[in-house]
């Protein structure tokens, strides 16, 4: 199973110097799980620079694997792994997912770089 982190949607959509490295995991849509933060975060920031329609049509691209919403026991998760790790809130869901599901994380993002069970790639 593969957990994709905003920032590395960002870059596929963006079609930017990681988006190739990202692309295996997010078009393996069997295999890909996607925590609902990353939907909010994604979002949020395709809203801000491109508009309602793109950002809209990026979620339902995201919207085609499983969906994890976030309930009081991996809140409670994130929670501890935000504290034990240094993590940001968002961060700490999307990496408590992971571990509930035995998943790798694909990110860009600094702050999983020395985690377990992480395929970090630096942004280009």
């Amino acid at each position: 199973m593969n957990v994709v982190d905003s920032s590395a949607w960002l870059s596929y959509f963006a079609d930017d110097g990681n988006a190739g490295v990202f692309s295996a995991p997010i078009e393996n849509i069997d295999e890909l799980i996607v925590p609902s933060i990353t939907i909010a975060e994604v979002f949020k920031c395709i809203l801000r620079q491109r508009g309602e329609d793109m950002a809209l049509e990026a979620i339902a691209h995201m919207e085609q694997s499983k969906i994890i919403p976030l309930d009081s026991g991996l809140a409670i998760d994130a929670a501890q792994y935000g504290v034990r790790c240094k993590l940001p809130l968002a961060d700490s869901i999307i990496y408590a997912t992971a571990r509930r599901f035995g998943a790798l994380i694909w990110t860009q993002d600094v702050d999983f770089m020395s985690l377990d069970g992480v395929e970090y790639h630096p942004k280009k």
